[in-house]
């Protein structure tokens, strides 16, 4: 080739489809270059000047950026050679094996891991140039009657997959057992493959539909228009939520769609719900010509974080309706983490008394997934819907006609999908569904379904009509009955208590305003609850507690006293400094969106601060005592009640009694427990003491009672906990507390609620860095969390658009956080700080104060980073320095100056 570069594609348009992109790339290598090809998959949209591209004339060449583990373990892994060019903006290497979301194990045995703790992503873009563009150039004309051997037959061979292994020599083993393999390794394995690794690569990966979402309300949202190409209609007559993207979609009135959501290609009406943070694609719903009343029960509804497409099969007449969670994985097998719609296989066979060889005729165990189970109903659409919604778990009545309906049905999988979709008539429908959009668009807000709008902002609107607003909000109020009545998958009890609240209020009624906030509590509690651990929401009332596993009743249903058996349990934990993320962790955010946190456990002053003991004594009772020298005995722990008064010195170990039901246990039948507790941490601290505290205690408890007290168990029970003291609050400080180090932690929202703690396995350099630049300093300020937390609940309960984008903004600064501490970058780091430190300032004006103010101003020219941990207002500071000169200097002037009565503490990352 006469030229080593390639073209650039960073010039065009700020968001162009992939196909489009690719189209214009073509053309221009094909105009200006000669004896080569630049190919892209279509699920990734990247960024980068191309022309700064040197690449190897005669071979296939696959472009690369190095990335963390965790993500690297999702995607494909490029195992590169030690040797080849290295220069500041790339590297150039041999490529040695290709790896499939390899497990860690896997990138540790196959030598993926490079000297900086990344491993290379396979971007999915290839130039193939030279001699190994003739010989592919030859094999395609040679092989003709092979390949039509292979449609005739619908066996699959992976253009991207299979020809890249061709030029990989240790993959030829394995591609000799693909369709056409042999053939490729004869044809092409004796070319290289080089990676070239760009280090100023970035690009969008639109592999899974979490991840579109994901990018759609990242930083990249104002590349996409959220009303392009749309008809809508007016506020009056749809719910539209505020953050939903409608793109090329037509939207008929009594249609409800939630946040995060996106509609792409369809025409949707009467009375539709779409949940939150769901994806429609394709999809024609048409109803009733009027639209139906909020007084009516809606036809269908599609919940939370589910995926639903609708496309046209060659060989039959109508289209058929697919559908999914969010977060299934086609591939995940049966027996090993397979969902569908977010259930587990079995126990959707078992609610829906399906068969499995209903779903599987001949696949073995191991093969058994959602990508062949024969599923999907080829029915009138009418008849598709209804039982899409008994699928997803909608549908409680007239079962055995569903099941009958859905075994008579002709049924296909997503397999069988894959080989028969009918892509002309595909095109042909979405090309004249956008011709028709063009001609009539219109906006369209809210006015329905409250999933997106601030109600009490609204209101002080309308009370703008003084004696007529008010009669329109008490109008309003006659439809809360209704309300009420929603699926809980798209509108949480809470948030439909805090609806009429808002209202009440609106209409001067504070009494019954007051009255009614307590349910919403109430219901926030529960759906904490029960997202934590199934069952549990439905025995959390104010009256009594969790109805226990065992021992339900008295020694009528068979409890018997059991001889003593001494037992001691003896929990000591560290306190965590935050990061950023916080508020992301919190119900019930946590509980409806994705959460992410970057948080450290640590020791202070040489210990861990906090901790508990609890042993079992032959008089019976529960004896509480803590290490302000308060003590309490009760003598019959069943009789312990909720809810709790504030002003209780040990509701923390009553709840923590309640939430283990070890009050209910048979082992209080014949014995009595002494529980100790202390935290040496100055009160208000901001360090997550309560929640630690509260972890140690239900830890020590479950270990003298031989039951699960694994950390993930605790974190959980500790959640629920919370929401029965009254004080609120999320995951995140008991989950920094009970997991050494450094971690990131993401939540994510269903049934059950579920976390993920990534270690970040720092080195011993990057450990003492960050020990000796941080410094942990007590302000002397002292502020309860729990009074910031119930004004940032309710207005998250209102949906405040400040709020939500700022706390988004902050669990995204989380990922951002972790790289930079992945990449041992302090500054960053503190860049990260002092932005969620003016985020918290946005979600609570009184988090900091004059000292507080005053103080930072002090320390800011030896810092890079600083802010308050927790909820703020107080407590503990974290001021990361710019080297370790400036932390000493700072340390000595903060311990000698008089304006300031602080105390810098000592204190080390504790690595367990």
């Amino acid at each position: 080739m006469p030229s080593r570069h390639l073209p650039s594609i960073s010039t065009g348009p700020a968001f162009v489809p992939r196909y489009q992109m690719l189209r214009m790339e073509t053309r221009y290598l094909w105009h200006h270059v000669t004896g080569g090809i630049f190919i892209m998959t279509g699920d990734v949209l990247p960024c980068f000047d191309a022309s700064t591209m040197v690449l190897p004339d005669d071979a296939a060449c696959i472009i690369t950026v190095p990335i963390t583990l965790d993500i690297a373990s999702n995607h494909g892994v490029i195992v590169a050679a030690k040797t080849g060019i290295l220069d500041k903006a790339y590297a150039l290497n041999l490529v040695e094996n290709l790896l499939q979301k390899p497990s860690l194990k896997e990138l540790v045995e196959n030598q993926a891991v490079r000297h900086d703790g990344r491993a290379l992503l396979d971007t999915g873009i290839i130039a193939v140039r030279g001699s190994a563009w003739a010989e592919l150039l030859m094999f395609a004309g040679s092989s003709q009657r092979k390949i039509m051997e292979l449609l005739k037959s619908k066996k699959e061979m992976s253009l991207y997959e299979d020809l890249v292994a061709a030029w990989v020599p240790a993959k030829h083993e394995w591609l000799k057992f693909r369709p056409l393999g042999k053939e490729l390794v004869n044809a092409l394995g004796n070319q290289k493959m080089f990676s070239y690794c760009s280090y100023d690569l970035s690009f969008l990966h639109f592999g899974t539909s979490s991840e579109v979402l994901d990018h759609l309300s990242g930083p990249d949202l104002g590349l996409v228009g959220r009303r392009h190409l749309c008809s809508i209609p007016a506020t009056t007559v749809c719910d539209i939520s505020a953050s939903a993207i409608i793109l090329s979609s037509k939207i008929s009135p009594g249609v409800s769609v939630g946040e995060d959501s996106l509609v792409y290609d369809s025409s949707l009406s009467g009375g539709i719900q779409i949940g939150s943070q769901s994806i429609v694609v394709g999809v024609n719903i048409q109803g009733e010509s009027e639209y139906e009343t909020a007084s009516n029960s809606m036809r269908f509804v599609l919940p939370d974080r589910h995926c639903l497409w609708e496309v046209p099969l060659v060989g039959h007449t109508g289209r058929i309706i697919i559908y999914c969670g969010l977060h299934d994985n086609p591939k995940n097998p049966f027996s090993r983490d397979g969902t569908f719609c977010g259930k587990p296989w079995k126990k959707l066979l078992h609610d829906l008394h399906i068969q499995q060889c209903e779903l599987w005729n001949s696949a073995g165990a191991q093969d058994k997934c959602l990508w062949n189970a024969k599923i999907f109903p080829v029915l009138p659409p009418s008849e598709m819907l209804s039982l899409a919604m008994w699928l997803m778990g909608l549908s409680e009545h007239n079962t055995k006609h569903m099941l009958s309906l859905w075994r008579s049905s002709n049924r296909v999988s997503l397999e069988e999908l894959h080989r028969s979709i009918d892509f002309p008539q595909l095109c042909l429908v979405s090309s004249n569904h956008q011709a028709e959009l063009a001609a009539g668009i219109a906006n369209a807000c809210i006015s329905y379904g409250l999933f997106g709008r601030n109600l009490s902002r609204l209101c002080e609107e309308i009370l703008q009509k003084e004696r007529s607003g008010i009669e329109v909000c008490k109008d309003f109020l006659t439809l809360c009955p209704n309300i009420l009545t929603l699926n809980s998958g798209t509108l949480p009890q809470s948030r439909a208590y805090q609806v009429q609240v808002d209202l009440h209020r609106a209409c001067g009624e504070e009494t019954i305003a007051c009255t009614m906030e307590q349910k919403v509590w109430a219901a926030v509690a529960n759906e904490t609850a029960s997202a934590v651990k199934y069952g549990v929401g439905d025995q959390l009332d104010s009256s009594s507690g969790f109805t226990p596993s065992a021992c339900r009743e008295n020694d009528v249903n068979g409890c018997v006293d059991h001889p003593f058996k001494p037992r001691r349990a003896r929990v000591e934990l560290p306190v965590r400094l935050d990061f950023v993320g916080g508020w992301s962790d919190t119900p019930p955010w946590s509980l409806e969106r994705a959460g992410c946190v970057l948080n450290m456990a640590i020791s202070l002053e040489g210990s861990l601060p906090i901790g508990t003991t609890i042993e079992t004594t032959v008089t019976r009772g529960i004896f509480i005592s803590d290490d302000a020298e308060k003590h309490l005995y009760i003598e019959d722990p069943t009789l312990i009640t909720m809810p709790f008064d504030k002003d209780d010195a040990f509701r923390l170990v009553k709840s923590a009694l309640i939430v283990t039901a070890i009050v209910h246990d048979k082992l209080l039948s014949s014995t009595g427990l002494i529980i100790r507790t202390w935290a040496n941490v100055p009160r208000g601290s901001g360090l997550g003491t309560s929640s630690i505290l509260a972890a140690a205690v239900v830890k020590g408890l479950l270990q003298i009672m031989d039951e699960d007290d694994s950390n993930e168990n605790v974190a959980r029970l500790v959640l629920v906990l919370e929401q029965i003291m009254g004080t609120g609050g999320g995951w995140q400080d008991q989950i920094g507390g009970l997991y050494p180090g450094i971690k990131c932690t993401s939540s994510f929202p269903g049934k059950p609620l579920r976390l993920q703690v990534i270690p970040l396995v720092a080195s011993p350099q990057l450990v003492a860095e960050l020990e000796q630049r941080l410094l942990v300093v007590f302000t002397g300020q002292v502020r309860l969390a729990n009074q910031v937390l119930q004004k940032v609940v309710i207005r998250y309960l209102r949906r405040d658009n400040l709020l939500i984008s700022s706390i988004k903004r902050l669990a995204e600064l989380a990922k951002v956080g972790r790289e930079a501490l992945m990449n041992g970058d302090l500054d960053e780091l503190g860049e990260i700080m002092l932005e969620a430190w003016r985020l918290h300032q946005e979600l609570d004006p009184y988090c900091s104060n004059e000292f507080v103010d005053r103080f930072f101003a002090f320390a800011d020219r030896f810092c890079c980073g600083y802010k308050l941990v927790g909820a703020g207002g107080g407590g503990f500071a974290l001021l990361l320095a710019k080297d370790g000169n400036s932390a000493k200097e700072l340390r000595q002037l903060l311990e000698e100056a008089s304006d300031f009565d602080v105390k810098v503490f000592s204190w080390s990352v504790y690595l367990d």
